[in-house]
């Protein structure tokens, strides 16, 4: 995927973030079906994760998939705050 059909496909899946840029989550990254890999690397080049907040006493059934951390432990940022995106 070149530039513009990344920057397209961003300003479809993103919605308005309140520092002014838009947000867009790794969910709706992979339902759409493109080159992941591609996009996620364009979205690190020109953009930041979220930081996550740790959740107090998740100490539930399901507690470690609200971590979300991948094999090593680390956690995985589900969404990514980039600057407004200029029209193409």
């Amino acid at each position: 995927m070149d530039d513009d059909e990344i920057t397209t496909l961003v300003a479809r899946l993103a919605r308005p973030h309140a520092s002014g840029g838009v947000v867009i989550e790794r969910a709706a990254i992979l339902a759409a079906g493109t080159d992941f890999q591609a996009v996620m690397d364009w979205i690190v080049a020109h953009g930041q994760p979220e930081t996550l907040v740790a959740a107090p006493g998740a100490r539930s059934t399901h507690g470690a998939r609200l971590h979300n951390a991948d094999a090593t432990g680390s956690p995985r940022p589900l969404r990514f705050i980039l600057p407004p995106l200029s029209p193409a």
